[in-house]
């Protein structure tokens, strides 16, 4: 068996000989000459570069010739792309040039990558018609050097399984390197090197989280996984509270003043931060002069100190089942830029005249102060809505009237309507799920959203409408794409087969049926499902300079404005607004380009943190409940096998094709549908099929269910 040592040098020479080859334009030449061109005259070398010219003629690299010349078997031999693991070791490269195909990697072929590495490949045409196949030569970036797993450890040394499926090695701990964690806790773990004869990388800990399977570190766990820091640093901490409490009358001076004009907050029950208040008055000419106020948090966090710097990383604040991770410290998220009752705050506002007919007469944006009259929770304004009686009652009426006018008119316009559901938790003091259940929203909810998208639309147009051609100003819009039109006919075709119609002639005839059908399966078995599915076939929403438009929405400007507190690109908006009202001139568009693309990928982690948390309570909810039999919705179809949500609590599992033991059954991707091969029993998404409970695996947030035929 050949030595690492031999190996490695092996490796070293093939790459230096097919790199001679190429840059020769793949002339082909014997052993000897390589040897020259290499300075090579040793008989080893040249020995071995004549078995690897052999060797590789016969497995990939090299073809033949003439008698004892070689040449490259293709050309442009290097790939660069992102290392996609599969289970059982190898990989599949997805090249960053899109008209590339993918590439296999055998296990031994990986070198160190590890997965969402950015690699150089060097790629090989396997028999005519295989796929291509290559070996990574060169790790160009790592995609994390952080993982969260479970630490054992033995009396020699101590190694950490990773809870990231993709992570196939284990990472080897040296004892010193324990930082206090103890057999079977969960850690963060920090590769610190990777011998290159080793097979494991290794690493030390960083950060104990605790207790594998407690709540706390679970949800801590989960954050750490996705890359959101677990604490503030003491540098923001401190400038957090270097702030006054008190607002200097300097200050006050400089804004428009609402302080005695009626002003009220709407948020959940639950909320500890306000970003957004209403005022309300009605004006001597019959009109309504109706505020939206946002939190002035960039009044507090200035460009270039250590808060920004914070904020930015994060990119928002992160919404988990049990807790919330803030943008901001609580000094700023919960006090000082929170907009609580009976206190003066600081706010940025736009204002609106409106008519009776919700028309916008006049509308005003700038800085002021405002003190709020009293904080409802939906569930409270919920009630004055529909009792017609309560503190502030003739202003919730008539804001729920107006607000009905800009929702119908939204609609009108093409705008989709996309209910889904959203599953909370009623938990114990220990996060122990003790239910599941849908939260509802109501005109209140509705009522505020329709003043928030009058808002990020008027603020949007308001600066994008400025200037022509290239003098338009640099602004940070909230943009959603037209649907890619397969996507929307293979969605077509799935709500045919239960009975709906869609439309697709045009954009707006789309967006139309689409807000028909959404009407229609209210309340209906296959709404989650035709929800999702649908959703799925949109394109998603950014945060971007180039474009301005809102195709959910139907708004042809649209921008994030309203919740500066839990959104960095809301504190961004503020400033440029600020900087164009008092005439500045317009930003460096490429520099806030690359701003919001930090956005969109961490609100696409935060996003993703929430899921896992989300399926870490339901997984913890069924635990204490295996074997029982529930009635459910199958929601996604894989090659191994089918996801069901189950009716009553939207706990979602998979079915495993290996378990559906009466027929061997297949994927039919196009149809969403798997098909048994003998008997042509069909499983389809949408259907309804009763399960029982097998198996809940808690670290892997794995749900494990069997048909009950």
């Amino acid at each position: 068996m050949a030595s690492k040592k031999t190996s490695a040098f092996k490796h070293v020479l093939t790459q230096l000989i097919s790199d001679l080859i190429e840059k020769s334009g793949n002339k082909p030449m014997n052993y000897k000459q390589v040897a020259a061109k290499l300075n090579l005259a040793d008989p080893e070398s040249r020995e071995a570069i004549r078995d690897i010219l052999e060797e590789e003629a016969r497995t990939g690299l090299f073809r033949v010739v003439e008698k004892g010349k070689y040449a490259l078997k293709e050309l442009k031999a290097f790939v660069v792309g992102r290392v996609d693991m599969t289970a059982d070791g190898s990989a599949f490269i997805v090249p960053e040039d899109e008209f590339e195909d993918d590439i296999y990697i055998g296990p031994r072929k990986l070198r160190q990558a590890l997965h969402g590495d950015r690699v150089k490949v060097h790629t090989y045409e396997k028999r005519r018609g295989k796929r291509k196949e290559g070996e990574v030569v060169e790790i160009l970036e790592r995609a994390r050097t952080e993982f969260i797993g479970t630490v054992t450890i033995s009396p020699r040394f101590a190694f950490l399984i990773a809870d990231d499926r993709k992570m196939l090695q284990d990472i080897f701990i040296p004892l010193a390197d324990l930082n206090g964690a103890k057999d079977g806790e969960k850690v963060v773990v920090t590769i610190t090197e990777w011998p290159q004869e080793s097979k494991n990388p290794v690493g030390k800990v960083t950060y104990v989280l605790g207790k594998k399977g407690e709540n706390d570190t679970e949800m801590v766990a989960i954050l750490a996984d996705f890359g959101f820091p677990l604490a503030f640093p003491n540098a923001v901490e401190q400038e957090a509270e270097a702030f006054p409490a008190q607002i200097s009358p300097d200050e006050i001076a400089k804004r428009r003043d609402f302080r005695s004009i009626t002003t009220f907050t709407i948020d959940p029950a639950d909320a500890k931060d306000f970003d957004d208040a209403i005022s309300f008055q009605q004006l001597p000419n019959g009109h309504y002069e109706i505020g939206v106020h946002i939190a002035d948090v960039a009044h507090y966090v200035r460009p270039d100190s250590a808060l920004d710097k914070e904020a930015f990383e994060r990119g928002t604040s992160v919404y988990l089942v049990d807790r919330v991770i803030p943008m901001l410290p609580e000094r700023l998220s919960n006090d000082l830029c929170s907009l609580r009752p009976r206190e003066d705050r600081l706010v940025f506002s736009a204002v609106f005249e409106m008519d009776k007919n919700a028309n916008v007469i006049h509308e005003w944006f700038g800085r002021s102060v405002i003190h709020s009259d009293k904080r409802f929770s939906y569930e409270e304004a919920q009630e004055i809505i529909e009792q017609q009686t309560g503190a502030f009652s003739k202003e919730l009426q008539t804001l729920n009237e107006l607000a009905y006018i800009l929702r119908d008119r939204k609609f009108r316009h093409g705008a989709i309507s996309f209910e889904t559901t959203e599953v909370k938790f009623h938990l114990d003091e220990n996060g122990k799920p003790l239910g599941v259940y849908v939260k509802e929203r109501k005109d209140a909810h509705k009522l505020i959203e329709d003043f928030m998208l009058l808002a990020n639309r008027r603020v949007a147009e308001f600066i994008g409408k400025q200037g022509k051609g290239n003098n338009k100003k640099t602004f940070v819009y909230r943009v959603h794409d037209v649907p890619k039109e397969e996507s929307i006919t293979a969605f077509a075709q799935f709500a045919a087969r239960f009975g709906y119609k869609i439309n697709t002639k045009s954009d707006r005839e789309t967006a139309r049926s689409l807000n028909a059908l959404m009407e229609r399966v209210e309340g209906t078995k296959e709404q989650n499902v035709l929800t999702t599915l649908a959703i799925r076939s949109m394109a998603k929403a950014i945060y971007t300079t180039k474009k301005t438009s809102h195709y959910g929405l139907a708004f042809d400007y649209y921008t994030h404005f309203t919740s500066p507190i839990r959104r960095y690109p809301d504190v961004m908006v503020h400033r440029l607004l600020d900087h164009y009202l008092a005439g500045g001139k317009s930003v460096n568009a490429e520099v806030y380009e690359k701003q919001c693309e930090h956005a969109s990928q961490m609100e696409k982690k935060a996003a993703d943190a929430e899921r896992a948390s989300v399926k870490y309570k339901q997984a913890e909810f069924l635990q204490d409940q295996v074997g029982e039999i529930y009635m459910g919705i199958i929601s996604g179809v894989t090659e191994w096998g089918m996801y069901v949500e189950i009716e009553e609590n939207k706990c979602e599992g998979m079915v495993r094709l290996r378990d559906i033991t009466d027929d061997f059954y297949a994927l039919d991707e196009k149809n969403y549908a798997i098909i048994g091969q003998r008997k042509k029993k069909r499983y389809q998404l949408g259907d309804e099929v009763q399960i029982r409970v097998k198996k809940v695996d808690l670290s892997k947030r794995q749900i494990d269910f069997t048909l009950v035929s």
